[in-house]
């Protein structure tokens, strides 16, 4: 199969597979579309978290990258930025436009792949690039990820990303008796294949689109795609926590909404926040 072929394949199989799952987020408690409704000062967990290390943001022009159903897009418009969301998946975008109209949020939701980025949004137009958990690891290449980040940004702009940690998505979560590498730390040519009919969040029902296509980043990979692009490392955090039950039968959920190990947290980091700038 022609490299053509190979990418977009799993680009067609990894937006099937969000399309499906959009809807059933959207009605899982876990995110909380409700309480966007009803309470126009909440904010997601993963925000919440975060919020320490954004600080002020307030009158930026900012876009948050793999936004999927909006809700930490929407957080990040009710701390004062002036935000944009992009994303592969029409279906979430379909949830990501309803919450917005129904909190009164004005947020642009543009659909497209994140390498398309600059092509559909437009080149040194961004104060903040946001990318949230769960995101790296459907992209295959992240040096033209970190190369479509600093393309975004304008001179001093700045990127904000927390990420599960490479380390956590090498391990093998289907064993509970011990940490036990299963998958690649490092990025490989090909992807590694997973089917699964379940999703990260409670559901009442199964995906029916159960192929995806995902890769590893090492940490220094990232971190080096990140200087690569021409971006000046700002800081760099790793976290025993993570905000979703990544590693079932192992974790137990704090009262921040975090994931952490039972025991032993001190053995594996599960997230990481990274910052940059645009000199």
């Amino acid at each position: 199969m022609a490299q053509s072929d190979n990418v977009s394949e799993y680009r067609r199989l990894n937006q099937a597979n969000w399309d499906d799952r959009a809807p059933l987020h959207a009605a899982s408690p876990e995110y909380a579309v409700d309480r966007f409704r009803t309470d126009r000062s909440f904010l997601s967990d993963v925000i919440r978290f975060d919020l320490p290390r954004l600080g002020d943001i307030r009158g930026l022009d900012g876009v948050h990258l793999q936004c999927h159903i909006g809700t930490d897009t929407i957080s990040l418009a009710r701390l004062g930025v002036t935000i944009t969301g992009l994303d592969f998946s029409p279906a979430s975008l379909k949830q990501a436009r309803a919450l917005a109209e129904r909190t009164g949020t004005a947020i642009e939701f543009v659909q497209s792949e994140v390498y398309d980025a600059v092509k559909v949004l437009g080149a040194e137009r961004f104060d903040l690039v946001f990318t949230g958990i769960g995101a790296l690891c459907w992209l295959p290449d992240v040096q033209r990820w970190a190369d479509t980040v600093a393309a975004l940004l304008r001179p001093g702009g700045r990127l904000f990303i927390r990420e599960g940690h490479p380390m956590l998505w090498s391990i093998d979560e289907t064993r509970t008796d011990r940490l036990t590498i299963g998958y690649a730390y490092f990025e490989t040519p090909e992807p590694m294949v997973f089917a699964e009919e379940t999703t990260y969040v409670a559901a009442d029902h199964t995906l029916t689109e159960t192929t995806t296509h995902q890769w590893n980043h090492g940490l220094g990979e990232i971190v080096g795609a990140v200087l690569g692009a021409g971006l000046t490392l700002t800081g760099l955090e790793e976290h025993d926590s993570v905000p979703w039950d990544a590693l079932p039968g192992r974790m137990i959920r704090g009262n921040d909404g975090e994931y952490r190990l039972e025991t032993h947290r001190e053995q594996l980091p599960l997230s990481y926040t990274l910052q940059a700038r645009k000199p």
